[in-house]
């Protein structure tokens, strides 16, 4: 533990300068407060601080600093690798930092760092406009939008990222900036996709587009020994679809008695999942191929309150199961590459794993890529590999797993992976200069200028392999 801890007296005026609570190994809500959603992360923080606002946020870098203490910033959602949490350092945890404000009449939210896209979305909703946020509600605003942020609305208004107009940043000397295209100009280029590390952000300024608060929607499965002929077809699809059109397909066996009949529902499937951004006729129409592929599973496409729609899947992702993802990102969806694809789903240790392609494209690559500091722009596709589970026993097959398909598939990639979806950030710099390629240097200078004693490091641990 750090020399400073052995000080009651710094902790003790630390909690007296903060509004939220410091909470230390032996309180009572300490396991809870280390807590976090990926069942596999067991870190023993030394300190933990609830901040309620950003003067506690300035107050926690200035002690972290002062103390020689490392630092995990904590936003309000999943983190599936984990860097929200840290032993024997400081949690800056923003989770109870959930406002959001809308301006209707300019179309913009302001929403502070701990919020999810359920809290944005309610607020938005509410005058029929919307942000490209995440597929799972639940999900942190701040981490999917430092992250470059792929959501169900990408290829009609692109990225979270995309949509950000400005960002209020704590730095490591404890200065509060504020970047945006107007001030702070390469800090906010960083923060657009590249992975945080450089600050806590404490708000963000998005900007907010016209959809629902009803929009067309597709869910529908086929038996898994389709899968090979759907993903043929839905690259075909995705070619030709309007950029109003985002979907992504997922094979797994995505066990639901309630859902399936009995005698499928423990049999692999493809599902297709997606929306239209726009009127809700249209969306039937546009969506309609996917649903036409075949005798489906089941079908459960509709049209849905938009709001509804991005908490389909949150219950599929429950706190505390195992997860372990990765991604690569693909040239395309060739024969082989299917192939492999379908390979990998069927060999799943885990009846609630899944391999998913998520199309890119439209409003995604439309933006230059010198930008931002986002990097997936250039292709396609990308190839996510999901590992859910439950119990510790089952760990070492379903890592294996992921990191066997990932070493499979990037015969069909540059190597490149999505920041959200990083496993443990295995590769270090090295996977990291292939994933930025010519933003990597830009990156580092930026690291060095706004935290060049790397007290953020932790929240994009390049060096960090497990």
């Amino acid at each position: 533990m750090a020399r400073s801890l052995t000080d009651g007296e710094r902790i003790e005026r630390f909690q007296t300068d903060v509004h939220g609570d410091v909470i230390r190994p032996d309180d009572a809500e300490y396991d809870d407060a280390r807590a976090v959603w990926n069942g596999m992360i067991d870190k023993y923080p030394a300190l933990i601080a609830r901040c309620r606002g950003t003067a506690d946020v300035i107050r926690a870098v200035d002690f972290a600093r002062e103390n020689g203490l490392r630092v995990a910033v904590r936003g309000g959602g999943h983190n599936v690798a984990g860097t929200a949490v840290c032993d024997d350092g400081l949690v800056i945890d923003l989770s109870e930092m959930r406002g959001v404000r809308v301006d209707p009449d300019e179309r913009t939210a302001w929403v502070q760092g701990g919020a999810t896209w359920a809290d944005v979305d309610h607020e938005t909703q509410a005058f029929g406009l919307a942000t490209p946020g995440g597929v799972v509600s639940e999900t942190g605003v701040a981490g999917l939008t430092l992250g470059g942020g792929i959501g169900h609305l990408r290829c009609e208004y692109g990225l979270t990222c995309d949509n950000l107009r400005s960002a209020d940043v704590v730095t490591a000397d404890g200065r509060y900036l504020t970047a945006s295209a107007d001030g702070n100009e390469e800090l906010f280029w960083g923060l657009r996709g590249g992975g945080g590390g450089l600050g806590v952000v404490t708000g963000f300024e998005f900007e907010l587009h016209p959809v629902g608060p009803a929009v067309a929607t597709c869910f529908v499965l086929y038996p898994g020994e389709r899968a090979t002929e759907c993903l043929r077809a839905y690259r075909e699809y995705a070619s030709e679809a309007p950029d109003e059109v985002t979907t992504l397909s997922s094979i797994g066996v995505m066990p639901d008695e309630e859902q399936f009949p009995e005698d499928v529902a423990d049999d692999l499937k493809i599902g297709f999942l997606g929306c239209y951004a726009g009127s809700p006729e249209r969306g039937e129409e546009a969506l309609a191929p996917l649903r036409e592929l075949g005798e489906p599973i089941a079908d459960f496409s509709a049209t849905l309150p938009y709001a509804e729609f991005q908490r389909m899947l949150d219950e599929d992702y429950p706190d505390g199961m195992r997860y372990y993802w990765k991604s690569l990102y693909l040239d395309g969806l060739t024969e082989s590459a299917i192939d492999r694809i379908c390979y990998w789903a069927e060999t799943a240790p885990s009846s609630l794993s899944t391999v998913d392609v998520w199309e890119l494209g439209g409003a995604v690559a439309a933006v230059d890529l010198t930008e931002s500091a986002f990097a997936g722009r250039h292709v396609p596709f990308l190839l996510g590999i999901e590992a859910n589970w439950e119990g510790p026993a089952n760990d070492d097959a379903n890592v294996g797993w992921v990191r066997d398909c990932v070493a499979d598939m990037r015969q069909f990639s540059d190597g490149s992976f999505y920041l959200n979806f990083p496993g443990f950030f295995e590769g270090g710099e090295a996977a990291l200069e292939t994933t930025f390629g010519p933003a990597y240097e830009r990156l580092v200078a930026l690291k060095n200028e706004y935290d060049p004693e790397g007290l953020f490091d932790l929240n994009r641990d390049a060096n960090h392999t497990d």
